[in-house]
């Protein structure tokens, strides 16, 4: 019962220890390299497009949790630390997986609970003119830790980057989730509003001071 009790502590700690790596990947490795190296660019990508898609595989994806799992984290953690390593290993590696579906919910539908709307709220904050901020997608714990936490009264969404999920019929703003969010700038990708919407969605990635 105790071996059992002590393996199920260690998973947790192991995946508690991701958000901790999330943070500091997304903060660091994301945005501090200002475009260097391919995890940067391709979320430099992430920042200037108008969603996301399952198809669109990127290093910190459902097959890069397959490979961290298999290659790395688990068989590390049993060779250094034996059983316990492994369940840290593979505690690391659910967090893994965790964010990532929360992640690309958030980008593909409306929420559908209390965190699952915080999450979408603290997220899109960052995603959208506030780079410096909000570094944690899971868990705000680590952005209250080193200063960078903010709470938005709403969340400034230009037109042209609106989440599929949070537009009507008729491009506005679903009922509901204006207490939340509000449009701004144009829609259209030509327009003047779209190229500065695209130009501070670029600024994102800019290096911190």
């Amino acid at each position: 019962m105790r071996a059992a009790v002590s393996i199920a502590v260690t998973l947790l700690a192991g995946a508690a220890l991701w958000t901790l790596a999330e943070y500091l990947l997304h903060r660091f490795a994301m945005h501090a390299l200002n475009g260097r190296g391919i995890m940067s660019r391709e979320h430099l990508e992430h920042h200037v497009g108008s969603g996301w898609s399952f198809s669109n595989t990127t290093l910190l994806s459902w097959a890069g949790v397959i490979v961290v799992a298999a290659l790395l984290w688990a068989p590390l953690g049993w060779l250094l630390l034996g059983l316990p390593g492994l369940a840290l290993g593979l505690g690391w590696c659910v967090g893994y997986a965790g964010y990532e579906h929360q992640h690309a919910v958030a980008h593909l539908r409306g929420p559908r609970g209390r965190y699952s709307t915080w999450l979408r709220r603290h997220h899109f904050h960052h995603h959208f003119g506030h780079p410096r901020a909000n570094h944690g997608v899971t868990t705000s714990l680590w952005d209250h830790v080193f200063g960078t936490y903010e709470r938005p009264e709403r969340v400034r969404v230009p037109r042209r980057l609106a989440q599929p999920w949070m537009l009507d019929g008729s491009g506005e703003l679903r009922p509901g989730l204006d207490a939340d969010y509000v449009l701004v700038g144009s829609a259209d990708p030509a327009s003047r509003a779209a190229q500065l919407d695209r130009a501070r969605a670029f600024a994102s990635i800019a290096p911190e001071d």
